[in-house]
């Protein structure tokens, strides 16, 4: 595997090199933040699914229920969450049906009032939802609700993304557009080809037999055909890694608090553990440097534009025709805008009074972000480059007609001892 290589040296525009990202990413982060986002503090996600698209009217169409987002029962959250929904009606009650017929994933009903103290109501500059607008809310299990592939397809899914690319983030050519625009256009390219990854990754292979699993074929026609998208991947990660890790006095300090004892600690070790580990420390120090950016007398106004273009990404959200896509896509949207916000918007040098504050949900969406990107260069460091060859290697041979590419692709992988495992839907 090393020696088919494609990606090597530094990552462009950051601070450290692939070969280093794909060791400490398989060794330490991974493993590590999979843990972490299965915690109760990391589980629920606060989300306003029910939106009107201010661009266009939505007729997005999905033909699977797994589009379908299963809104959590009122008592499965804490104390202090009634009270901030107290203004919303039609929460679903407690059956199997919410538990997508798996009682193991209802949440420990252990917790109390002291759920989440401490946590400030503040919004994001950089996204467009009011993040303190509590009566719009939901609260949803992430746990319940996988990002995978939900059928959501044709013209409403391709017009989000041209309406991202051509409206708010125009492609670059080496030269023709600044750094600052540059990052915009390589942070939404880099989480898109995640998104597409995982679909790739957790595909329904045979509708009827309810067969989920890798979509090897779709993977490369995505993304691992297109050298660029691949690097804007790991791009996004070593950038929102570089957020996390800035925030590190903070995200250390913060009381992960569900009233569930054992699990609270559990959080918040795993979270030290992330923020101190000594081999990403030594061996990827700075992941990215901001401040190289903003510089110069435009820099202010820069920032502004390149802000309000992120705030239309945002609000393009509410365009999405299908509820998972629309909750997964807001919540990597408020990752990356916290990164943004960690990274660019509080300046300790400049202005040593402004504190970074973050709310509870901020958080949550960062570092489930940052569990997603991990996810997906893994499976690009690991089953890429076989996938590469063996998609290379059928494109040039004239293949039957009776065995579809993709079972060709999938069989000749899965030949070389790869172990992905397709599994069934719970």
């Amino acid at each position: 595997m090393q020696d088919s290589r494609k990606y090597t040296g530094i990552v462009e525009d950051c601070c450290c090199d692939y070969e280093t990202v794909d060791s400490v990413n398989g060794a330490v982060l991974h493993p590590l933040l999979q843990e972490l986002v299965t915690t109760p503090f990391f589980r629920y996600f606060k989300v306003k699914l029910w939106c009107d698209c201010p661009f266009w009217p939505d007729d997005g169409m999905c033909k699977l229920r797994d589009c379908s987002v299963c809104e959590c029962p009122e008592n499965e959250f804490p104390e202090p969450f009634k009270k901030l929904m107290q203004n919303q009606n039609g929460l679903p009650s407690d059956d199997l049906k919410c538990q997508e017929g798996n009682p193991q994933g209802a949440v420990d009903r252990t917790l109390d009032s002291k759920a989440f103290r401490g946590w400030v109501e503040v919004d994001n500059p950089w996204t467009q939802d009011d993040e303190t607008d509590n009566s719009e809310m939901t609260y949803v299990n992430l746990q319940l609700n996988p990002e995978r592939y939900t059928g959501y397809t044709g013209p409403s899914a391709r017009r989000i993304w041209d309406a991202i690319y051509s409206e708010n983030c125009p492609k670059y050519t080496s030269g023709e557009i600044c750094q600052e625009k540059r990052v915009l256009y390589k942070l939404i390219s880099g989480m898109h080809s995640s998104i597409s990854i995982h679909i790739a990754s957790d595909y329904l292979l045979d509708e009827t037999k309810n067969l989920w699993g890798d979509n090897l074929e779709l993977m490369y026609d995505r993304v691992l055909r297109y050298p660029d998208r691949v690097r804007n991947l790991y791009f996004t990660f070593l950038f929102v890694l570089r957020a996390v890790t800035k925030a590190t006095n903070y995200l250390e300090q913060a009381e992960y608090n569900t009233g569930n004892l054992e699990e609270d600690l559990k959080a918040q070790s795993l979270m030290r553990q992330l923020l101190y580990n000594p081999k990403l420390q030594t061996a990827c120090p700075l992941p990215f440097d901001e401040a190289k950016l903003w510089q110069g007398q435009s820099g202010p106004e820069l920032k502004q534009e390149i802000q309000k273009h992120f705030r239309n990404i945002s609000a393009l959200m509410d365009c999405v025709g299908c509820e998972k896509c629309r909750l997964w896509g807001k919540l990597q949207v408020l990752g990356l805008g916290t990164a943004l916000k960690i990274l660019f918007s509080v300046d300790g040098k400049n202005h040593p009074n402004q504190p970074l504050q973050l709310q509870r949900n901020e958080v949550i969406a960062l570092m489930n972000l940052l569990n997603r990107l991990s996810e997906s260069v893994k499976l690009v460091h690991e089953i890429g480059p076989s996938v590469e060859k063996t998609m290379e290697g059928f494109t040039s041979e004239p293949g039957s007609q009776e065995i579809s590419l993709w079972q060709r692709v999938w069989e000749a992988v899965r030949g070389l001892h790869i172990p992905r495992v397709i599994h069934p839907s719970t």
